[in-house]
């Protein structure tokens, strides 16, 4: 499928719609379409590799030509060569997009900024040359107190408020719907409403060979993310770990706990003591929710121990540093996590006490599995902010968004 991107201008050109748009395309791509990005400023450079672009000046709202009949416009006045640019603008246009099968257009049926643009477009629609008409509207310049002053009855103006019955609308917010909604005078379900997103990997500053591991371990994907950031020895207290999982499992959490150390492949008891917290892990059902790093690797079957860049990546991505431990000789991960703003879940280990003194979440060693998770839980239930990040991370990064709301209107169906 051939897709075709329009907007006033594209990266490098530095905005709000510009970042969407230079998402969607890396999304696209990813998918497997074929992508266009038609504007009037941008430079194929700044684009995701494999995307096309054709530049069509007088496509800018910056452009010169454009900006003295803008000026006009916004002053009530139509100019007199207002019809010769649109003209122009849909003769170049229709061989842009005489090979695409969707045309997505950000803002230009819904803002004041390059008018000419808006009415050539309209004409192809009407005129049936574009295939699959997507307008896309973050801004609507009808019902926006700035932009208000600059729009008058009459036409061209009136193609910003006008409901073009072969295309299908999109808002970025479901606000934006109604509004969209009540300019057209029609249905709200007859618009539809995808949500702008984040890239993780560029949020948490995630190597290619983090976001590997990031994936393979499913955080992005869990409710909680709980970090053990140590090595494998009987010192850590695996099995009150383990069970305080279980716990939490058996209280509708989807979590993860990622052990980031390996055991000491020439330590024939370190491996033994290995495979024990392997066969708890079996026998407690944690399996999918208890993560080692070293079995988690791109090879199978092949122990996989990392450094402590791709450590300090769990570290932004996990929720909590969890240090069940029977003794540490100092607790290097407490100053880490503190540093990164990292809620801490500790036993009462006396470095522990000494370095965090009453900003650690304390227990005891041989506490109950379930009174240590009603301690997480407690603290889930009563922190804003981590129902936030808990949303935002299963719902709205960019590739949720693509999948659930994105793809279904390529192909005519509804969004999930």
């Amino acid at each position: 499928m051939n897709i075709a991107i329009l907007h006033y201008s594209v990266a490098p050109v530095v905005g709000g719609v510009e970042a969407v748009i230079q998402a969607h395309t890396r999304l696209l791509l990813g998918a497997g379409y074929h992508v266009t990005l038609i504007a009037g400023a941008g430079e194929k450079a700044a684009l995701p590799e494999g995307a096309r672009f054709i530049h069509i000046p007088q496509m800018d709202s910056r452009h010169a030509e454009v900006l003295r009949i803008s000026q006009k416009l916004e002053a009530g006045e139509v100019p007199e060569n207002f019809q010769e640019l649109s003209a122009s603008l849909q003769a170049s246009l229709e061989d842009a997009l005489q090979d695409q099968d969707v045309i997505i257009a950000h803002n230009l049926f819904t803002k004041h900024f390059n008018l000419p643009l808006t009415a050539a477009l309209v004409r192809l629609q009407e005129q049936e040359k574009l295939k699959r008409n997507i307008a896309w509207c973050h801004d609507l310049s009808w019902t926006s107190p700035h932009s208000r002053r600059s729009v008058h009855p009459g036409y061209p103006w009136e193609l910003l408020r006008t409901y073009l019955e072969d295309s299908l609308y999109v808002t970025v917010s479901e606000h934006r719907r109604m509004e969209l909604a009540g300019l057209f005078n029609r249905p709200p379900s007859l618009i539809k409403v995808v949500y702008d997103g984040v890239d993780p990997a560029d949020l948490y500053s995630l190597s290619p060979e983090g976001l590997a591991l990031v994936s393979q371990l499913g955080l992005l994907e869990a409710d909680l993310v709980l970090l053990m950031a140590v090595r494998i020895t009987q010192a850590k207290n695996f099995e009150l770990a383990w069970q305080v999982v279980a716990e939490l499992k058996a209280r509708g959490i989807h979590l993860r706990l990622v052990v980031t150390g390996p055991p000491d492949p020439h330590d024939p008891g370190n491996m033994a003591y290995y495979q024990s917290l392997l066969d708890l892990r079996h026998k407690l059902g944690v399996e999918a929710e208890v993560r080692f790093v070293y079995e988690s690797g791109p090879h199978a079957g092949s122990g996989y121990i990392i450094g402590s860049s791709l450590v300090n990546e769990l570290f932004r991505v996990c929720d909590v540093l969890f240090m069940p431990s029977h003794r540490e000789g100092f607790g290097m991960p407490i100053l880490e996590a503190g540093l990164l703003g990292k809620p801490i879940f500790t036993t009462e280990i006396p470095a522990a006490s000494e370095i965090g003194g009453r900003d650690l979440t304390c227990f005891r060693a041989d506490d109950p599995p379930e009174v240590v998770a009603g301690m997480i839980l407690d603290w889930t239930k009563s922190n804003p902010s981590q129902h936030l990040r808990q949303r935002v991370r299963q719902q709205f990064t960019w590739q949720a968004i693509f999948n659930k709301d994105f793809l279904p209107l390529l192909t005519g169906g509804d969004p999930a």
